[in-house]
């Protein structure tokens, strides 16, 4: 796959050896109709980050290299086979089908090829990785401590380490499920009753985009309905003396409103006239655009927002009620695990998770609570497009809370950083 980035040219190569065997899905007794139609060339291909989308960037999903060695074992000379990235190696559609060990250490490698331009930063995003990752690009390590979160995206700049022409990407993932002080949801190495299988390693998109030396890294959006405002505070990285940004709202590409960030790390407000809300039965959305300025150039990113209120407070007989758009509103739905036969964690496609949200919607429902896990961020935006509330629990872990509790603090704070700007979620839930 091939993509133009915006001043920097990226192939995604495929893995070292990459023609040795064809891929098939390791045996499972339950396969999805997804699943069954899963290829290397078609696994998750879509950005799969819609509030902060670029147009230039490159998927590393597909066929990776992968060992398996003892927990304190060096880089592999030898890998063992290859596995369908970004399934986990427990998983049926990984093609692997082995259940890691807290005592053993999981490697991947793959190639990639670039052509680094001067004042441009490149950028290596994985969705999530469970649980504690270490990651080397042609043999420099570009993690300055390893991430440790099974749960939340995360970064790395990997400008300084590529090289013209073919680069080497190398992880390493230590997970010890439940018998570490991580949040892991359902997951344990002795699944029963309605614990599940673990889930190791890469489990989200792997992608990489190249970015102006000064960049857009993220935005918060407030909304108010009475007031028909929304404040947009966005967030970059940089040098940001002289560098300047505008927003835009837009909906069906015409501009309703924009300004000027005055100030970094106070709102651009703007006024909507006659906003249209958003809402299970008419899930509106308006578009945004982001546009920042500076010497290293310009970066655009687009993303999107729903204007919807959110209340707590008493009815008129004094008693408790939940409000949305200013109208008392019963939630219905479900108990919603997320975990896929043939995917455990990670679903089949984005097909696979259209359905499961439009069948909760079709029975009738109009939320569900997302239990213990946080979803790749594609599913809130089909949750946010087709109009189903969604109840955003932490991921639970096992061991004792005070053992794990700046770990759980951290990954807690993540979890809402990360999905503030989604209208469909209606409530958070600590586990």
């Amino acid at each position: 796959m091939r993509m133009r980035a915006e001043g920097v040219f990226l192939a995604a190569c495929l893995a070292a050896g990459a023609g040795r065997a064809e891929y098939k899905p390791a045996p499972v007794p339950l396969m999805t109709v997804w699943g069954e139609r899963l290829t290397p060339e078609n696994a998750w291909r879509e950005y799969p980050r819609p509030q902060l989308v670029r147009d230039g960037w490159t998927n590393l999903n597909g066929l990776w290299d992968y060992a398996v060695t003892p927990k304190n074992g060096e880089q592999p000379a030898a890998w063992q086979g290859q596995i369908l990235v970004p399934f986990a190696p427990e998983s049926a559609l990984s093609g692997v089908g082995h259940p890691l060990e807290p005592t053993e250490l999981l490697w991947y490698r793959r190639s990639f090829e670039a052509q680094p331009v001067k004042g441009r930063r490149l950028l290596l995003h994985f969705g999530a990785v469970d649980f504690r990752t270490q990651v080397w690009v042609n043999g420099t390590e570009v993690t300055d401590v390893p991430n440790e979160s099974g749960n939340l995206p995360f970064t790395l700049d990997i400008t300084e380490a590529v090289k013209v022409g073919s680069n080497e990407l190398v992880l390493s993932v230590w997970d010890p499920s439940n018998e570490g002080q991580q949040s892991c949801g359902k997951q344990t190495l002795k699944p029963h009753g309605c614990m599940y299988t673990r889930v190791s390693g890469i489990w989200q998109t792997v992608w990489m985009e190249s970015v102006p030396a000064t960049y857009v890294t993220g935005y918060t959006v407030v909304t108010d309905i009475d007031a028909g405002t929304v404040a947009v505070t966005v967030k970059a990285e940089g040098d940001l003396m002289e560098a300047e940004a505008e927003v835009e709202v837009l909906r069906d590409g015409k501009v309703l409103a924009e300004g000027e960030v005055e100030a970094w790390g106070q709102p651009v407000t703007l006024t909507l006239k006659k906003p249209l809300l958003w809402s299970p039965d008419a899930p509106n959305l308006y578009d945004l655009r982001i546009t920042l300025e500076s010497e290293g150039g310009k970066d655009v990113v687009k993303g999107y927002f729903g204007m919807r209120k959110i209340e707590w407070r008493k009815d008129e007989k004094g008693v408790p009620r939940f409000y949305f758009n200013n109208r008392k509103t019963f939630l219905q739905g479900t108990l919603d695990q997320g975990w896929w036969p043939d995917g455990l964690l990670t679903p089949p496609s984005d097909d696979a998770m259209a359905f499961d949200i439009s069948l909760l919607k079709s029975s009738g429902f109009n939320m569900m609570r997302k239990h213990i896990k946080i979803e790749p961020l594609r599913y809130y935006y089909l949750c946010d497009k087709l109009g189903l509330m969604v109840w955003q629990d932490m991921v639970s872990g096992w061991k004792d809370n005070e053992d794990r509790y700046a770990l759980y603090r951290r990954e807690l704070k993540g979890m809402m950083d990360l999905l503030q700007a989604v209208p469909c979620i209606v409530m958070w839930s600590p586990t």
